[in-house]
């Protein structure tokens, strides 16, 4: 090994040891021993003072400040040196496993590290730290790609057919295809490459915090525990523990199941309140745990529009806005009664599509013929309606059905394509005294902690919560499958009229396997059991009756909580009553569902 080089390993572990990175790195290589998954890439974030690195040693400081790249190979051997003496991962085997990625707190504030983009010459293909000056007046969509991936010789007699021999990882500047290529051999016996899929790292992976590990241990016993408390405790910062509980658990679960592929399982949400600010406050509040959390101004549109490109020729330019800016994520749309009719009518398409099309005349912008371009929109839609407002705009329809709500303000064919109709109201109109208690002391301090479990789970403890829970991989199991089918068969045969036939949509069956899925993952579950499929049916059929007026199923409207969760005794009743939900479940697809046969092992 050249001299130089092992100084500046020798230089880079001093400096981790008195700056405090090494302790932060110890800590973050115990987060993944805890996990006992194995990865192909375990990736650290070393934050580094250019300036205390160079009164330590020239060379290592100006090898991170001008070869970024190969400086990370320094501390890439330091680490793992460190690991393996320390015992610190024991999942790992190779140093290739190890990325590195160097963040400095800052550069020289020298002429020659500012980035401008309006002075030659531009020094494209330098690959070294810049500082870029200006104002963000726009900004594209996030691109994923692979972080690392592992490969395995083909020939299964070859030692390198399995181990972590191969891995790829990606450089800053390379294109998806040269991280990920098919032309790979071994080195060992030229035989092909083939890519291990299961261990393909598209994002930095993610944790649990060791409060919801303790809390995913205590509720073990029953499989609708931990979403229970989960849903209690969530957004204490926002509202009191306890209070929302059926709308909490449906914002974790239309969290949980964002992602941006093509057919993904969208969960859309709208909520019917007189709290409106409360309301706003929560859904902003919940926002924030996505990367891509977008809340659509009222001034600007929420679909793709075109516009005369200002700073080129003229030519036809079509703008993001929120939906599309929104993509693998939420879009929060506001109150849905203050739009037009034409702009709900949009909204109902793009909700039943999933895509909406721009039409380019050619004559306006300069092209011979007109375009018409499609836009995949990969998002979810929260939206809420004032029923104060609402009922100000309307007259009321008198000949409601038992549970149904007065919804003629908004049409019914968009309600339909919301996933979840979600009514929330305290008796008599009137917030709980919890609440105006939380409201007055966060409007004397705004900063305050009112709760302990505000301290024990905190705001990036959820956002870690759910980016693990979204990308978890879960398939249905059979009886599960078979109950989400017995009810919505059943359904379609009860909730019937003479007139339009059966009321219950045919996506119903989509948002029914959606809510499933999303319940299993919130569960940190890999498969939908019978008992995530009933929270579902119950959330769906409460939805169903606001819309349309109760079946013979017959839930209450709080059914997934129908008690305050104070003890470990309320939970206990809980699951009881849940038990007996699914109980009057069977019968109900037993005398409605003629043909279908659904196991259960309890009875």
């Amino acid at each position: 090994m050249h001299p130089e080089i092992q100084n500046m390993r020798e230089v880079a572990l001093v400096y981790l040891d008195r700056s405090g990175g090494l302790q932060k790195f110890v800590h973050d290589c115990k987060r993944y021993n805890d996990s006992k998954q194995s990865y192909a890439v375990y990736r650290f974030i070393i934050s580094i003072n250019p300036s205390d690195i160079a009164e330590l040693d020239a060379t290592l400081g100006n090898y991170i400040l001008h070869n970024p790249l190969q400086a990370a190979q320094i501390f890439q051997s330091v680490c793992f040196i460190a690991i393996k003496t320390l015992s610190l991962i024991e999942q790992l085997e190779t140093e290739a496993q190890i990325s590195i990625l160097l963040k400095p707190t800052h550069l020289p504030p020298l002429p020659s590290y500012v980035l401008s983009l309006s002075a030659y010459p531009f020094n494209y293909t330098s690959q070294r730290f810049y500082m870029a000056e200006g104002i963000v007046i726009a900004m594209g969509t996030v691109t994923k790609y692979t972080q690392g991936a592992r490969f395995l010789c083909a020939e299964e007699t070859c030692p390198f057919s399995e181990g972590f021999r191969y891995i790829r990882v990606h450089c800053p500047g390379a294109t998806e295809s040269a991280t990920v290529r098919t032309d790979f051999v071994c080195s060992l016996c030229s035989s092909p490459l083939q890519e291990d899929m299961k261990f393909r790292v598209l994002g930095g992976p993610s944790f649990l915090s060791d409060n919801f590990k303790y809390l995913l241990s205590l509720t073990s016993s029953s499989c609708w525990r931990f979403t229970a408390v989960l849903a209690n405790i969530f957004a204490s910062q926002v509202v009191p523990p306890g209070t929302y509980n059926t709308l909490k658990l449906a914002i974790l679960l239309s969290l949980v199941q964002t992602c941006e592929k093509e057919n993904a399982d969208y969960l859309d949400l709208l909520i019917v309140t007189s709290d409106t600010l409360v309301i706003d406050r929560l859904l902003n509040y919940s926002l924030c745990l996505l990367p891509r959390g977008i809340r659509h101004p009222p001034s600007s549109e929420i679909f793709p529009s075109v516009s005369k490109d200002k700073h080129g020729t003229g030519s036809a330019s079509i703008q993001a806005c929120s939906a599309v800016l929104a993509k693998g994520g939420v879009c929060y749309i506001g109150d849905l009664s203050s739009y037009k009719k034409d702009k709900l009518e949009l909204l109902q398409s793009v909700l039943e599509s999933r895509t909406t099309t721009v039409f380019i005349p050619g004559k306006k912008y300069g092209e011979e013929a007109d375009q018409q371009v499609t836009i995949s929109v990969q998002t979810n839609f929260w939206s809420f309606v004032d029923v104060d407002s609402s009922s100000k705009k309307h007259i009321q329809k008198e000949n409601f059905l038992i549970g149904q709500m007065d919804m003629s303000l908004i049409p019914a064919n968009l309600v339909d394509v919301f996933g979840l109709l979600i009514y929330n109201e305290f008796p008599l109109g009137r917030l709980s005294s919890p609440l105006v208690h939380h409201i007055l002391k966060k409007a004397i301090n705004p900063e305050a902690m009112l709760y302990k479990v505000s301290q024990q789970f905190r705001t990036q403890d959820y956002e870690e919560f759910i980016l693990f829970a979204k990308n978890l991989h879960v398939e249905l199991s059979s009886e599960a499958e078979n109950l989400i089918q017995g009810y919505y068969l059943a359904s379609r045969r009860v909730r019937r009229d003479s007139v339009h036939g059966s009321t219950l949509s045919a996506s119903a069956l989509k948002i029914l396997i959606s809510l499933s899925k999303a319940h299993t993952k919130l569960s940190l579950r890999h498969t939908v059991l019978q008992e995530d499929a009933l929270i579902a049916i119950l959330l769906l059929e409460s939805s169903l009756t606001l819309k349309h007026g109760t079946s013979a199923l017959c839930v209450a409207p709080n059914s997934v909580f129908p008690f305050d969760l104070s003890d470990e005794n309320s939970l206990q009743q809980r699951d009881i009553y849940l038990m007996q939900c699914h109980h009057e479940l069977l019968k109900f697809i037993a005398a409605y569902g003629p043909g279908i046969h659904i196991n259960a092992n309890e009875e």
